[in-house]
């Protein structure tokens, strides 16, 4: 099992409901193929630095999960037909990356 990371923004105009059945399809797609779910953030709407389909902002979700590798690519190509995404990344953590992303997590939960 291999930790991940993926950011991904959806399409400004989607409705809130729109938004979390998108969200919820995607984290019952990694789940039914066994991914175990560290933590999901709603970072809201953003500003691009550069308009991305001609729009100029977009609604920034943060999936952090671990999960067998050979789950990566379908995830991915189910990314590329949803237009509803505009943009997605998906990175492999290292150590480093998951004792930060933990530091991160208890800061946010500090501060909430």
């Amino acid at each position: 099992m291999n930790h991940y990371e993926t950011v991904f923004i959806l399409n400004p105009v989607l409705s809130e409901d729109q938004i979390k059945e998108t969200v919820k399809k995607y984290e019952d797609f990694l789940v039914s193929r066994g991914a175990k779910m560290v933590s999901k953030e709603d970072w809201g709407l953003k500003k691009l630095a550069y308009p991305i389909q001609n729009k100029k902002s977009g609604f920034y979700h943060l999936f952090e999960y671990t999960v067998d590798g050979n789950v990566i690519d379908p995830l991915e190509v189910e990314f590329r037909r949803d237009e509803r995404f505009m943009r997605y990344l998906t990175v492999k953590l290292d150590k480093h990356a998951i004792a930060w992303a933990e530091k991160r997590r208890n800061k946010i939960k500090q501060n909430a």
